[in-house]
């Protein structure tokens, strides 16, 4: 049986009994039901949310970015509704918000707020940091442009949170592949570096492709890599980047390497050695 699922409908049409109920499902919410030991993902746990509203809330925020495809988010994070009249219960944010019918569409015939209300209401909560990281999965995961949530922006003057979405969208970029290089190009746009592009696709002189890097100066051929930990761990990556690496300097590329340890404990060393970089290279810095 799809999963989840409302007890009590399951109840009425005889596709479970009760001792079946009581004994190989638990209730996630309120009479919403999932096979027990089963773990929900962002989607799933949107979809029991919205049972659990009798089918009448809205799916907002990381909800809304989940089931839009957006990466990235934490299974263990409550869902979101937009909920005017509902009691509040473990495991779901509800919120107040009027929304347009333009800012509602319908995935797989659930109401949820289109990708640019989504990305309005993401950059303007969590704080800055991870504001700016849930956008950029979304950028990633939809069509959805900056310039799109302009027209929101003056269409709901005066909402709480605007100061800090329009900071949001001066840093967000739709070239980010994963939270730490969100994280890597706010580090260095913090220290007056700002990247001048995303997802830089270096070709050698025969017109083969070398390597995708993250972020960089294409001008002055400096590149920042950050590499997750498939890059330290696996043979074959590894193996992989060393003979990619040896290409790029071949190509007069400079790449600073940038790791977790590096990210969260000496992020200044990211910083010096790409200012040194960019001044090697004659940039103007």
């Amino acid at each position: 049986m799809d999963w989840p699922f409302l007890g009590s409908e399951a109840l009425a049409a005889g596709v479970v009994t009760r001792h079946e109920l009581a004994t190989r499902y638990e209730a996630i919410f309120r009479n919403v039901y999932i096979p027990r030991g089963k773990v929900l993902t962002p989607v799933q746990k949107a979809h029991a949310a919205w049972l659990w509203s009798r089918r009448k809330a809205t799916l907002v925020s990381v909800s809304a970015a989940a089931v839009h495809g957006a990466k990235w988010i934490d299974a263990r994070l409550p869902a979101e509704l937009n909920q005017l009249s509902q009691h509040k219960t473990r495991g779901i944010v509800l919120h107040s918000d009027t929304l347009a019918p333009d800012e509602i569409t319908t995935v797989r015939g659930i109401p949820v707020t289109t990708p640019v209300r989504t990305a309005f209401d993401l950059g303007r909560r969590y704080g800055r940091t991870l504001a700016v990281i849930r956008v950029d999965a979304l950028l990633q995961s939809t069509n959805l442009k900056l310039a799109d949530i302009d027209a929101l922006i003056d269409r709901h003057r005066g909402v709480r949170g605007i100061v800090q979405l329009r900071e949001v969208l001066a840093l967000a970029d739709d070239g980010a592949e994963s939270p730490q290089e969100t994280r890597t190009r706010l580090l260095l746009t913090g220290a007056g570096l700002r990247p001048r592009r995303t997802q830089i696709d270096v070709f050698n002189p025969f017109g083969d492709h070398v390597r995708r890097i993250d972020m960089g100066w294409p001008t002055w051929k400096v590149g920042v890599e950050y590499d997750g930990e498939q890059h330290w761990t696996d043979p074959v990556i590894r193996a992989r980047d060393i003979d990619q690496q040896a290409e790029l300097q071949a190509l007069a590329w400079r790449i600073i390497r940038v790791s977790a340890e590096i990210l969260r404990y000496r992020p200044n060393t990211i910083v010096d050695r790409t200012r040194n970089a960019l001044r090697a290279a004659g940039a103007p810095i």
